[in-house]
């Protein structure tokens, strides 16, 4: 191996590295699991997206005039029809299990007593998850129909303030709002969350094959392979640039399933340039791949890496801002956001994909991810120089 130029060690490191991985079936089943059976999954799940007409069954204990306003009016917003009223709750069960129904009202024998003594009206609500969202339209149109009874019933609403706030209410003037939901003028779930979860799904994958298969390689000694090449810097550079063409040929592949054919599947957003995404998404697999590598020091089996990035899904979409805006984040969670690729890589996504932002729009995000990819190239290295002695 010592007479091997440059290029062809190159060569050989991507044709090992290929072979681990294709014969690993716990890579494999990350890989197909996790991008394809993931990926699917949750659009599938949020297929919906905008739940309208959701049969409801109705179990009125009251019989009173205010639940039948209460009837009336959720079988007038758009989220919800009512099916029918049922005897009792054991026969609206027997609707649910076959399907003739989504979710089941329960409203209780005191519902009017309740509402007309001033203390909180109770009523049960009970919803399938045959899809995440139905439990979500349900909810939504119930908690809009108790608030027009309580406009309607208790105006004042004095019924929920402390006694010191009621003077402050009699002396403030109505505010009228009017909003406008920007970019997702539907307000659908699926539009606003599944472009940024897909970003999370390629950044976590491959930072659990990363893991996986050098902590095969750690367990098995396998970095002696490459010692007949020098335990010079030039042969670390060598494994960082032949692994990370590996891992980045292969989510090259992935990220067009899960950015650019699944949108079309799913009518997912999708009204970005599809050159920016690309841009986009060179810095994203690199900086991702860098960190991985640069975090293989601590990878010492091919199982611990499952266990320590699985479990971060909901921590990244709030790091990248989408779901929260950084400006209300405390300073140590906004340094946090410049430190993980998935969260100024997600972030920049969602502006391009559901927002048809420029690259200009995303100059920030984009000079950040190659930043951390210069940075977590100079620390692979080194972490691989290190292996290598």
């Amino acid at each position: 191996m010592k007479k091997l130029s440059k290029l062809q060690q190159i060569s050989f490191i991507i044709r090992r590295e290929f072979v681990a991985i294709s014969t690993s079936y716990a890579i494999l089943l990350v890989l197909i699991g996790g991008i394809f059976v993931y990926g699917l999954l949750y659009n599938y799940m949020y297929a919906p997206n905008i739940v309208t007409n959701v049969p409801v069954a109705v179990v009125d204990n009251s019989h009173s005039q205010l639940s039948r306003n209460f009837i009336r009016w959720l079988d007038a917003t758009p989220q919800t029809e009512i099916y029918d009223q049922a005897i009792d709750y054991h026969e609206a069960k027997e609707w649910m299990k076959t399907g003739k129904v989504q979710g089941i009202i329960y409203l209780p024998h005191d519902f009017e007593e309740r509402v007309f003594r001033g203390d909180e009206a109770v009523f049960s609500l009970y919803a399938t998850t045959d899809a995440f969202l139905y439990f979500e339209a349900l909810q939504s149109s119930s908690s809009l129909v108790m608030l027009a009874i309580n406009d309607k019933y208790r105006p004042d609403g004095a019924v929920f303030l402390p006694p010191q706030g009621l003077l402050a209410v009699a002396m403030a003037q109505p505010i009228n709002v009017s909003g406008t939901a920007l970019y997702n003028y539907t307000e659908g779930y699926g539009s606003y969350l599944i472009p940024a979860v897909m970003m999370i799904i390629i950044f976590q994958t491959l930072l659990m094959v990363i893991g996986m298969a050098t902590g095969e390689e750690y367990s098995t000694r396998g970095i002696r392979v490459y010692i007949p090449f020098g335990q010079g810097w030039g042969t670390a550079i060598r494994i960082v640039a032949g692994k990370t063409f590996v891992y980045c040929s292969l989510y090259a592949v992935f990220a067009l399933f899960l950015l650019g054919l699944l949108p079309y599947f799913f009518s997912i957003p999708n009204i970005g340039n599809g050159l920016y995404i690309v841009l986009l998404m060179i810095p994203y697999l690199i900086a991702t791949s860098f960190l991985g590598l640069a975090a293989s020091r601590y990878f010492t089996d091919s199982e611990a890496p499952l266990l320590m990035i699985a479990f971060f899904s909901v921590g990244l979409i709030f790091l990248s801002g989408v779901s929260y805006p950084m400006e209300l984040m405390p300073w140590y969670w906004k340094a946090a956001h410049y430190i993980l690729p998935a969260a100024p890589g997600t972030l920049a996504f969602v502006k391009l994909n559901s927002m048809g932002a420029s690259m200009a729009d995303i100059r920030p995000e984009y000079i950040t991810l190659w930043i951390q990819a210069g940075i977590y190239f100079l620390l692979s290295i080194w972490v691989y120089k290190k292996k290598l002695n």
